[in-house]
């Protein structure tokens, strides 16, 4: 007969984890947040330059060029889908943007009439509103980026077509039509307002470029929507698994057509903040950096199966990208490297998710 007793059976090995798969540990980006301070560390070594305040700002305007089309895309990804047509809608958003702007502040041209007229002594008198014309031709880019991303997510939710299939053909279409509106030629931000629009894009704010700064507060709002808000509990539902969201009541297909206007809005965003920085949009700008985008969220702990990701991850992702191309850029090292690295980087970020899921199994 077994006898009780008084004493409680302590199980101190329920429920407990080893403390290299807790808290920051127990994610790819915490892995790749430690890889970034190394590198930092040991660039600091390598080289003199490299915590001088001028080249931390390169750094930090650099890696803003592709971190707010990271968050967007971040989105997709969660998901489970995908956006190959990041790179050429950045061009298509500047082209509009600055191409609205020149035509807007030219007298003779059709819509012109609206902000520009010749006065009774035959100057030029331009709308009384400063800032009225960027705002404007802004607001033609980021438009149509959303149309460009609702005709992607209403082929993918609706259509049922394939995320890589469908953004791929998105990606020559708009490249194709950012060629067609400018004749193969670079478009240039013009007229009265186009200061304000170089200082939006890339001026400093007490020593911080704006990019930086734009990037800062959207990362906020991404982070307050997808862990505080129910659509962002909804990305996640549909990425870890589409069918049982469906069964409880998750709107897929809304939220799946909203998740890629974000990421086209975010791609068009990017591409005017670009345009700033170059001083013009020229038709091959941003080629290929739907791959720069992809690859910093997949770095930065984004699954392509979806249901994990977040600013965070996106952010060091594309701070580690950049310090790696900084990095060898101070080594004088041949600027064909920085590529393949990039894939080196992207296979040993899924390699170590791997082996970090199977340790947790």
């Amino acid at each position: 007969m077994t006898q009780l007793t008084d004493h409680p059976v302590s199980f101190g090995n329920v429920g407990k984890t080893r403390w290299w798969h807790r808290g920051l540990f127990a994610s790819q980006t915490g892995y790749v947040l430690i890889a970034l301070i190394a590198l930092i560390i040991i660039m600091n070594f390598a080289s003199p330059y490299f915590f001088t305040e001028g080249n931390l700002q390169n750094v930090a305007k650099n890696f803003s060029f592709i971190a707010i089309a990271t968050l967007g895309i971040t989105f997709v990804i969660i998901t489970g889908g995908i956006d190959l047509s990041v790179g050429s809608l950045m061009c298509f958003a500047a082209m509009v943007t600055s191409m609205v702007m020149t035509a807007l502040s030219t007298p003779g041209e059709p819509l012109s009439q609206l902000f520009v007229h010749l006065g009774s002594d035959g100057k030029t008198v331009v709308a009384n509103v400063p800032g009225l014309i960027l705002l404007v031709s802004v607001l033609c880019g980021l438009v149509v980026s959303l149309i460009v991303g609702l005709i992607n997510g209403l082929c993918v939710a609706v259509l049922g077509l394939s995320p890589f299939v469908t953004t791929l053909g998105m990606l020559s279409i708009v490249r194709g039509l950012a060629y067609v509106i400018s004749n193969g030629r670079g478009s240039f931000p013009g007229g009265p307002d186009a200061d304000y629009f170089y200082a939006l894009t890339s001026g400093d704010v007490y020593g911080l470029p704006a990019p930086f700064i734009y990037l800062v507060v959207l990362a906020l709002i991404m982070a307050l929507v997808l862990h505080h808000m129910r659509f962002g509990r909804h990305v996640f539902a549909i990425g870890g698994n589409e069918k049982a969201a469906e069964l409880t009541g998750v709107a897929v297909t809304r939220v799946k057509i909203a998740v890629y206007v974000i990421g086209a809005l975010a791609a068009g965003l990017q591409g005017i903040i670009i345009s700033g920085w170059l001083g013009s949009a020229p038709a091959n700008m941003a080629t290929s950096y739907e791959l720069n985008v992809i690859a910093a969220a997949v770095i930065g702990g984004a699954n392509l199966a979806g249901g994990i990701g977040g600013p965070l991850g996106a952010i060091v992702g594309c701070v580690l990208l950049e310090v790696i191309r900084n990095g060898l850029v101070l080594a004088q090292v041949n600027s064909y490297w920085q590529q393949t690295l990039v894939g080196v980087i992207i296979i040993a970020a899924v390699l170590v998710d791997r082996i970090r899921a199977r340790m947790l199994a």
